[in-house]
């Protein structure tokens, strides 16, 4: 196939560029930034520089290059710093995740291409109440902290559109596995200086992926063109008191302070103390089934050991 890989640069991308080729794919990659051309073609694909927020110029490139599959990964990550509000830190994404899906999903029907993936996010998104682990059926919650609305809508926009589209849509997990300077900052830097602390009873739940399974399920749902919104995680939800401990003890840190719901809630504020402390996990079963996927890390666990141990 002829795949246009948006975001190709990316932490992600690279990885799936690299898979796509592997696997015998025409694959070229867009980058924004200058200078990330030449990682790209590294990896053996072509690289085309391209702004997805600048309409017409997305519209004459997917119609001069005439992919079958358009898989948007684009995210504006690699000078983040991450707080206590995700709308400042997703500030630079959030309008790649709504003009430019808009862009690529009325390019994509301009010239004709039969499928486009694109990429989400499972983590803190799912209703608070009921089962400690959801599907895709179940509903998200609406209950979005101030600081996340837009965030969180930009998603909800990326989502519908694409779906709207007959696209598909993959809800990845926390990534992990990064070996550069967003991954100290993002999730070892905290751990490390105890700036991540186990809230209430620590039983917050997260779903985690590694980049390297993350873009084998993207490479799957490329080739075989199921449309729908797939969770992309491990097999094990982790709480917070069992996965934040462990990433401590495999990084040599001290173990993580604990704070009650009602500190947490001083410092961060009621809603997101909340999405955090009483967040849900995602299950994988859908993407096992309809796509054939099986993740090399089935949990964070063996996963972290890897990446992360001495």
């Amino acid at each position: 196939m002829r795949v246009l890989v948006v975001g190709a640069s990316g932490v992600l991308g690279t990885r799936l560029v690299a898979q796509l080729v592997q696997r015998g794919h025409d694959v070229i990659g867009t980058y924004n930034s200058a200078g990330h051309g030449e990682r790209i073609a590294q990896l053996g694909a072509k690289a085309v520089q391209l702004n997805v927020l600048a309409t017409s110029h997305v519209l004459d490139e997917v119609s001069r290059i005439m992919p079958d599959a358009i898989v948007h990964q684009a995210t504006a990550l690699a000078e983040a710093k991450f707080g206590r509000s995700l709308d400042k830190t997703f500030a630079p994404t959030n309008p790649l995740r709504t003009a430019g899906t808009d862009a690529l999903v009325a390019a994509a029907r301009a010239a004709g291409v039969p499928r486009l993936v694109a990429q989400s996010f499972a983590p803190y998104r799912y209703e608070r109440t009921g089962a400690s682990v959801k599907t895709e059926a179940d509903p998200l919650d609406p209950r979005v902290p101030a600081s996340a609305r837009a965030t969180f809508a930009a998603m909800g926009h990326l989502e519908d559109t694409v779906l709207a589209a007959g696209g598909t849509v993959l809800r990845y997990g926390g990534f992990y596995g990064l070996i550069d300077p967003l991954t100290e900052s993002a999730m070892l830097k905290p751990v490390r200086k105890r700036q991540y602390p186990i809230i209430g009873d620590g039983g917050g739940m997260m779903s985690f992926i590694h980049l390297e399974d993350a873009a084998n399920a993207t490479a799957l749902a490329v080739e075989q063109g199921a449309t729908g919104i797939f969770n992309i995680v491990d097999d094990e939800p982790a709480a917070m008191r069992d996965w934040v401990p462990y990433l401590a003890q495999i990084i040599g840190a001290k173990p993580p302070l604990h704070i009650p719901a009602w500190a947490a809630g001083l410092i961060m504020g009621r809603e997101a103390a909340e999405m955090i402390g009483k967040s849900r996990g995602a299950s994988n079963a859908l993407a096992r089934k309809e796509l054939g996927w099986v993740p090399q890390y089935g949990s964070w666990r063996d996963g972290f050991a890897v990446a992360y141990g001495r």
